[in-house]
């Protein structure tokens, strides 16, 4: 006699269906954390804050303020400097932000998940 489904056991089914349903939820998770990171804005400063940057959580520059007695025209490249601070300083946080939120979803498994954020 032949078993319903071709599983043995026949539980099989019952929990695939399962881990369907949840690996759909887990899809539908990440993907609203993608889009509350594309509004979300992430501000570092560097030089005591002389410079300041603003990425969007999709890594784009939204923003960079720099106080006037940091703009010295014989010194551009501490200006410069501090600008690649700034920027990376504001990067880290996204990429920050997205490792926890990744972390939060998973559960730990296997840390993030490469090329999503």
């Amino acid at each position: 006699m032949a078993k319903k489904g071709g599983f043995p056991g026949g539980g099989m089914p019952g929990n695939m269906a399962n881990l369907m349903k949840q690996a759909q939820k887990m899809q539908r998770q990440m993907e609203e954390r993608a889009k509350e990171m594309e509004t979300k804005e992430f501000t570092a400063t560097a030089g005591g804050g002389a410079v300041e940057a603003t990425v969007s959580g999709m890594k784009k520059v939204l923003k960079i303020h720099l106080d006037e007695e940091v703009v010295d025209p014989e010194d551009v490249e501490m200006l410069e400097d501090l600008i690649v601070a700034a920027l990376n300083e504001a990067l880290e946080k996204v990429d920050a932000e997205s490792a926890d939120s990744m972390s939060k979803l998973t559960g730990g498994l296997g840390g993030g998940m490469p090329g999503i954020f």
